[in-house]
């Protein structure tokens, strides 16, 4: 499979699921409503592992601009080839994010509350404050690519698979973003990902939905902007560690 197609498909998968977790759990009627803060980390982390399996071994599997820039800053990736994974990884967020509003419509056009209709789309701060929740996803992603690092004791990447998170291997940066979305998640939704929130939310923006609320661009540009400062310092600090 050609590398760019397995970033979009790979993206796509991650947010029909867990985009598509987080509609099942907040919109009216579904069968998992309600059920919580557990179910939407845990089925993220699975959609995760999802994405990771089927990019993994045509892409590397980055499913993350983050992923794509720190990769790329420690010169495991090159840089040239930096948009053209962000442009995949963009639009398979937004085919993925098009497809829960199909999936869920129903649901969508009985559920009244404008913020609850944007929520599977994306994130949002639980307490509004811009300073507060830039560090949290600037934390969160620091979190999630220092780790990456050293989950194979720094070393990324084997001779047949391409560099990413695919040769880290899909259960541990599942289990990572499981205790990421825990731990952390609390405070902004823990978008870590600019592709997971920007093209979710654009989606949100255009399409016909019945009784549609704003898609706070105003915020829009924190789960963009956080996670790439994020994924720059833990790439800094992993150089600055192994020189």
């Amino acid at each position: 499979m050609n590398p760019y197609l397995a970033e979009f498909i790979g993206t796509a998968l991650l947010i029909l699921l867990g985009n598509g977790v987080v509609a099942n759990v907040v919109l009216k009627d579904t069968k998992g409503n309600n059920s919580g803060w557990m179910v939407i980390t845990t089925a993220w982390a699975l959609a995760v592992f999802v994405g990771v399996v089927v990019a993994g071994p045509h892409s590397g599997a980055h499913l993350n601009p983050a992923v794509t820039v720190a990769l790329a800053i420690t010169g495991a990736f090159e840089w040239i080839k930096v948009l053209y994974y962000v442009i995949s990884q963009l639009g398979g967020a937004i085919f993925g994010a098009f497809l829960v509003w199909i999936f869920y419509k129903d649901h969508f056009d009985s559920t009244e509350d404008k913020g609850l209709k944007a929520a599977p789309f994306a994130t949002s701060p639980a307490i509004n404050n811009k300073l507060s929740n830039l560090f949290s996803e600037i934390i969160g992603t620091f979190v999630l690519i220092f780790v990456i690092f050293y989950i194979t004791g720094g070393e990324m990447g084997e001779e047949k698979t391409p560099i990413g998170l695919g040769s880290v291997g899909a259960l541990p940066v599942a289990f990572l973003v499981w205790v990421i979305g825990l731990s952390l998640g609390g405070t902004t939704g823990y978008a870590i990902n600019p592709a997971r929130d920007l093209g979710p939310r654009i989606v949100h923006s255009i399409i016909p939905m019945k009784g549609k609320g704003n898609s706070n661009w105003a915020y829009s540009w924190i789960p963009v902007v956080g996670p790439l400062i994020g994924a720059s310092l833990a790439a800094l600090l992993h150089l600055f560690i192994k020189l």
